[in-house]
């Protein structure tokens, strides 16, 4: 069964902008949470996990490059990767690199 969010996360309305990422239970530092970008040609796709993440320059999430062997050149992939303990009820973020703020 496709799963857009790992249990940890939910969607909520954000202090930041609009809808955004939260730990619905804490989570460790270095946990991956699942893919959140994928770029296929020039087209970057944001899955659940990109899309609903907010911008913060203080964050406490980072886009990790995928590395597979025998992944076409033309794909990549990235998945968010937690850089402290997360508390329940705090809102992920991410500083933004394929977006401009």
């Amino acid at each position: 069964m496709y799963k857009p969010l790992p249990d940890s996360v939910t969607i909520k309305q954000s202090g930041i902008n609009g809808l955004g990422l939260f730990a619905n239970q804490a989570i460790n530092q270095a946990t991956n949470l699942g893919v959140s970008h994928i770029k296929m040609d020039d087209t970057i796709i944001r899955t659940p996990l990109g899309g609903f993440i907010n911008h913060s320059n203080t964050p406490n999430c980072a886009k990790v490059e995928l590395h597979a062997n025998g992944q076409e050149p033309f794909r990549k992939k990235w998945n968010l990767v937690t850089l402290k303990d997360i508390k329940k009820g705090e809102e992920l973020t991410l500083r933004y690199s394929f977006y401009n703020v």
